[in-house]
């Protein structure tokens, strides 16, 4: 009975830090793609060099992450909602 309810955690753990993850991810492409648009050549010398490219990403994954973060903060708050009732 205590293995099937470890198992059963266990396994409730592992899938939400997929979902965690694959959230991420997604908010992260989300973001890159949406950064395609920011005009990066008015802020810096070289938009295309790998500075700039490099920027461009830490800026995609920044605000990937603080989206995903939101996402992630909202379905465990909805989740919650529950236990009021």
């Amino acid at each position: 009975m205590n293995s099937d309810l470890t198992n059963s955690f266990t396994s409730a753990v592992g899938v939400n830090g997929l979902l965690y993850i694959v959230v991420s991810l997604i908010c992260i492409a989300l973001a890159w793609w949406a950064l395609q648009q920011l005009k990066l050549d008015l802020f810096i010398r070289h938009p295309k060099g790998p500075q700039g490219k490099l920027l461009h990403l830490l800026l995609a994954v920044v605000l990937g992450r603080f989206v995903a973060q939101f996402l992630i903060d909202y379905i465990t708050w909805s989740q919650m909602i529950r236990y009021i009732f």
